[in-house]
Formats: C-alpha cells, structure tokens, sequence
C-alpha cells in the first residue's frame, strides 16, 4: 500500500511538475524559473496535505525523488519546450492527469492517518488542486479551480470514490483505478464540452452584453 500510494504521488508529482514548467515556458521564465514552477507545482499540494494530516516532516521535503521527479520534468521542458508545446493545451492535459494521480493519493493518505471519510475526500481534492492553484498566482492567473470546468468536481468525485471503496472494504488498487478515470475522465470532458457549475448573473444595462467566455479561453497558460 505505501509503495503504491507513494507512486501514485510521484506520478502526480511529475505530470504536475510538467505543466507548472510548460506554464513557465510559456511565460518566458529562464531555467531557474521553469525549474522553481516544476517544483511547487509538482509538490505544493503534497506538502499541504502532509501537513494537514500530521505527516510531518512532509515527503516532499525527506525524499530526494520528489525533487529528482520536479526537476527532470523541468529539464524535459526547456530542452524539449516545442514538442511538448505541440500537444494541445498542453498544461490543461498535464494538469487534468497529475490531478486524478493526487486526488487518488491523497484521499487514501488521509484515511490511513485517521481522518473521517469526508475528511479524506475533502484531503483528496485539496491535494489535487493544491499545486495548480499555486502555479496559476506565480504566473498572475486567477487558479483554475476558481473559474474553470468543472476542476476542484472532477478531484472531489475521484477522491470520494476512493474513500466509498474503502468504507464497502474494496481493494484500494480498485478503487484508485476507478477513482482516477473518473476524475480525469470527469476533467476531459468537461474541457472538450465547456462544462461548468453555474456561475452568477451579472445585471447589465439595456445596450450592455454580458460578458461570456469559456472558463480555460484567457489562460494563456496552454498557448
């Protein structure tokens, strides 16, 4: 279970890492900068949940391959910057797989700490929009999971899978499969169709349009 749970981070780790250096790249950081993006955004929602949870200190900041994973991400993309960028949207993609790997991880970490299962569930979805969000204020965005389609849903729904497996006693490898295409199945669509939660409506005046435009259009983030 913990070698499991522990690869389930690092991949998160990784992919994660990816899209805070593609966000980087975009916005023109030198090495260093991409390499410091890979970092936190790769780790930041980890650490909040070690610390959360009591699992200190946090794994992020103890176990070499975190770092080792975050800078090898960096390092792929500021030499390999035009292959990744081809992939359409690409720190959309990233960002949509590292959060069903944390949102998985997560919830399961936080049940084996003790914590109740709506606790864990909500631990879960902390972990996966945790990094993202951080990524989004270095680079001036307001975070994804504020505005965007269906995001901090997508982690919660996979998180939540993952906490009712474990109450009806399923094999966590199960529940974490069914968990993360969920949450990742949850987050595609939801981009590709233009899902969101319903969003305030703003009074306008009679020659006034009301602003429109899809929640992921202004990133700048995956052009």
């Amino acid at each position: 279970m913990e070698v499991f749970i522990r690869i389930l981070d690092l991949g998160g780790t990784f992919v994660f890492a990816l899209s805070g250096a593609t966000a980087a790249a975009n916005r023109r950081l030198d090495l260093f900068g991409i390499l410091v993006l890979a970092f936190v955004t790769g780790n930041f929602g980890g650490i909040t949940r070690d610390l959360l949870i009591g699992a200190v200190p946090p794994a992020a900041l103890t176990d070499l391959f975190y770092l080792v994973v975050s800078v090898i991400a960096g390092l792929i993309t500021f030499f390999r910057y035009p292959g990744v960028a081809r992939l359409r949207s690409p720190v959309l993609l990233f960002d949509a797989v590292g959060l069903a790997f944390f949102a998985v991880a997560g919830a399961q970490k936080a049940l084996q700490f003790g914590l109740s299962p709506v606790m864990a569930a909500l631990l879960g979805m902390l972990t996966g929009i945790g990094g993202g969000m951080l990524r989004d204020v270095l680079v001036t965005q307001v975070p994804h999971v504020l505005r965007s389609d269906l995001y901090a849903v997508a982690a919660l729904a996979g998180s939540s899978i993952v906490v009712v497996g474990h109450l009806l006693g399923l094999p966590y490898g199960v529940s974490a499969l069914v968990g993360g295409l969920a949450c990742l199945g949850l987050r595609l669509m939801a981009i590709h169709f233009g899902w969101h939660l319903p969003m305030a409506r703003l009074s306008t005046g009679p020659n006034e349009a009301a602003p429109h435009h899809s929640a992921d259009d202004d990133t700048g983030l995956d052009r």
